[in-house]
């Protein structure tokens, strides 16, 4: 099973970036999860950009989305809505066919957050049929170092969360494909 993590934040300390690394660290054998990085780095989408314009980080982008199984998504709240890097990551996609029937689940990295998550729920059930709004995890890590969130979650409770998180939706990618 391979998933890709993506991380709503472009800052280098950035709490839900710590958190999905923590992810990677502690998926089962059978996982292998891996984090994008590089999104703060793509160039806003136009339509314009795309088919034989698109630029080469983009391309690798949506090519690593096209491999991956399913797609962890985890982002801060920005001004009670979803981080302007994270909608343009989105949009790139929107326009292929890479992320229609892609499963996708959020892990959350706060204890606040609800308008944001609310939102996020509503774009990627719209641009994805197999968002699972349901399997969800979530951690209180907020303005924690990514030195203490990698503490707080190789806690054998917080860990053990994560690798059940990570079966589950493993399982569901299997049990969903059939459909």
């Amino acid at each position: 099973m391979k998933l890709l993590a993506l991380s709503g934040s472009a800052r280098a300390a950035s709490t839900n970036t710590a958190m999905l690394e923590c992810f990677c660290q502690l998926a089962p054998l059978d996982i292998e999860l891996e984090l994008c990085h590089g999104l703060a780095d793509l160039p806003i989408f136009s339509p314009d950009r795309e088919g034989e314009n698109i630029p080469a980080l983009a391309s690798e982008f949506i090519s690593a989305v096209r491999q991956a199984d399913g797609i962890i998504v985890a982002s801060p709240e920005y001004v009670r809505g979803i981080p302007g890097g994270l909608k343009n990551v989105i949009d790139w996609l929107v326009s292929g066919d890479e992320i229609i029937a892609k499963p996708i689940v959020l892990a959350h990295a706060s204890h606040r957050g609800l308008d944001m998550l609310a939102s996020l729920r509503l774009v990627l059930g719209t641009v994805s049929q197999r968002f699972n709004a349901e399997l969800f995890v979530q951690f209180p890590l907020m303005s924690q170092t990514p030195r203490d969130v990698r503490r707080t979650l190789e806690i054998e409770e917080n860990a053990s969360v994560i690798e059940a998180f990570l079966k589950d939706f493993s399982a569901y990618i299997l049990h969903s494909d059939s459909f």
